[in-house]
């Protein structure tokens, strides 16, 4: 049986997928409207999207919410970083940017995983970067562009290849410890 995927973002599944397989984990894809509550902390987010998720589907499930910290602005957009993406995209990020010389940043992820019944379990995941100067790099979604993450070759989330990508980030992190977490579990209760 699939385990269910809650997201309206066909690119966090698609990521995701190939994290499952690597896995040997069956994931389907539901996009089921749940509400986000406004909170300074994704953990706080995610917990109570996925609770209400899994009461909709009445099964269990998993959700994944994420935001780009940036040190300079004291950790904003966080967790309101779908919303700011929306209204000010990478170019308004970058706008806001150019004077600034610290340019530091992370990429933080939460998955939440419940079942009927059960509180819910949040799993999370980061990494450090830098905010680039300008968007560059035509792949991956969001502020991947704009995104170099530290130690590695100078490019972005967005010049990365899917795979590339899913061994460095934040997402990828986060749904791993999940997964190993669920396989574990999963032995456990056979």
């Amino acid at each position: 049986m699939a385990l269910i995927f809650v997201t309206g973002n066909h690119h966090k599944f698609k990521e995701a997928s190939e994290i499952a397989i690597q896995h040997g984990i069956e994931i389907e894809h539901r996009n089921i409207p749940y509400v986000e509550i406004q909170a300074d902390k994704l953990e706080d987010v995610i917990r109570l999207g996925i609770q209400q998720a899994c009461a909709l589907l009445n099964g269990p499930c998993f959700a994944e919410d994420s935001g780009l910290f940036i040190q300079a602005f004291k950790g904003f957009p966080g967790p309101y970083s779908n919303f700011v993406f929306r209204t000010l995209g990478n170019d308004g990020i970058l706008k806001l940017m150019v004077d600034e010389t610290n340019r530091r940043a992370e990429f933080k992820s939460a998955v939440g995983y419940c079942e009927p019944g059960l509180k819910p379990k949040v799993f999370t995941g980061g990494v450090e970067g830098n905010i680039t100067l300008e968007a560059r790099g035509t792949l991956g979604f969001g502020f991947d562009p704009i995104f170099v993450p530290t130690g590695e070759d100078g490019r972005t989330f967005a010049e990365m290849p899917a795979g590339e990508k899913n061994k460095l980030s934040h997402r990828a992190r986060a749904i791993e410890a999940f997964f190993r977490w669920f396989k574990q579990r999963k032995t456990v209760d056979r």
